[in-house]
């Protein structure tokens, strides 16, 4: 049962602030982080740049360590800046973030959203809310260096944003889910229902009032990242299929350069066999065989992937689903 839940946002001009923590496996981070998160929160008060009712969110997305375990007991020591909601499956980060948003939006004036690996800087929270003071309604944090990231992912973060950027998708370049939104922005959210959630190029089209803080990533605080090559790898791609139909585009234009490519073929074949040059068939036949079969079947997976998208949304199911919240 819900208990102690921060009551509707008033028309003070202290803000009532959520800090929403995404959580996956993180029974060796949380301990580590919530004390952080904690004290940020209360110097923030202390400052009076939020509410004394402001509190902190967590999800837990559907953990099978001691990571629920962890948020009761935070809960438990301060029931009254604490809250936690407990998935019934892992639904993955997305859609874990959304929820936790979903739910804070009437019990907030605004809401930051931060992982639980701290590698985001705490400290430039400050300027988001000075920013959001002076009137934006999204602020944005953007990685000004990424810490100790390999050279692999530096650049293939940086060949997706160029990439992304070319096939039409509006992203902010290194910018990730930390984040401040508005209460009005957070409204404008929950009324996207796609079952395919890319909460990156979502928000750029919750408001024109954006406003950038830039930072340095720091070193995960413990445990293991939640997202190796493969999973940032689907995320990536879900994000250009979410936004962009340019990959279906690229079909069309690949159908024109194999049907250029086949009559310089069938040019090259003729004028080889009247000129005795080449073996008679094997031209005109496996080189457009094998280069046929290739695009097609590269066409085809581009298909299925916008399809495999279209079943996923039209079955209209629910995007996660609530075990528990305290």
């Amino acid at each position: 049962m819900e208990k102690n839940l921060p009551s509707m946002p008033s028309s003070d001009t202290s803000l009532i602030a959520a800090l929403v923590i995404p959580c996956f496996n993180e029974e060796l981070a949380l301990p580590l982080s919530s004390k952080r998160l904690i004290d940020t929160l209360d110097q923030l008060v202390m400052h009076h740049q939020c509410s004394e009712r402001s509190f902190i969110l967590f999800i837990d997305d559907g953990s099978t360590d001691k990571t629920w375990h962890i948020i009761q007991g935070l809960i438990k020591n301060q029931p009254n800046g604490m809250m936690g909601i407990r998935l019934a499956a892992n639904v993955g980060h997305q859609a874990a973030l959304l929820c936790g948003l979903n739910f804070a939006k009437d019990r907030c004036d605004f809401a930051i959203s931060i992982d639980a690996d701290l590698q985001d800087d705490l400290g430039v929270i400050p300027e988001m809310i000075a920013k959001h003071r002076e009137g934006a309604d999204l602020v944005l944090g953007v990685r000004q260096s990424r810490g100790n990231d390999s050279w692999f992912k530096k650049t293939s973060a940086m060949a997706y944003y160029k990439l992304a950027k070319r096939l039409g998708v509006n992203l902010v370049e290194d910018h990730a889910d930390f984040r401040l939104i508005s209460r009005q922005s957070l409204e404008h959210l929950n009324s996207f229902s796609e079952v395919n959630i890319f909460l990156r190029g979502l928000v750029t089209l919750l408001s024109s009032s954006t406003a950038i803080v830039k930072y340095h990533r720091q070193d995960r605080i413990a445990g293991e990242s939640k997202y190796p090559f493969i999973k940032m790898l689907a995320l990536s791609w879900n994000g250009i299929t979410s936004f962009s139909t340019f990959p279906l585009r690229l079909i069309s234009l690949l159908s024109l350069l194999v049907f250029i490519c086949t009559l310089a073929m069938i040019i090259y074949a003729v004028v080889g066999f009247f000129q005795g040059a080449a073996l008679p068939g094997w031209a005109s036949t496996v080189i457009p065989l094998y280069f046929l079969g290739g695009v097609m079947l590269l066409s085809l997976s581009i298909i299925g992937e916008y399809i495999s998208k279209i079943m996923v949304e039209s079955k209209r199911r629910p995007r996660y689903l609530i075990k528990e919240v305290l």
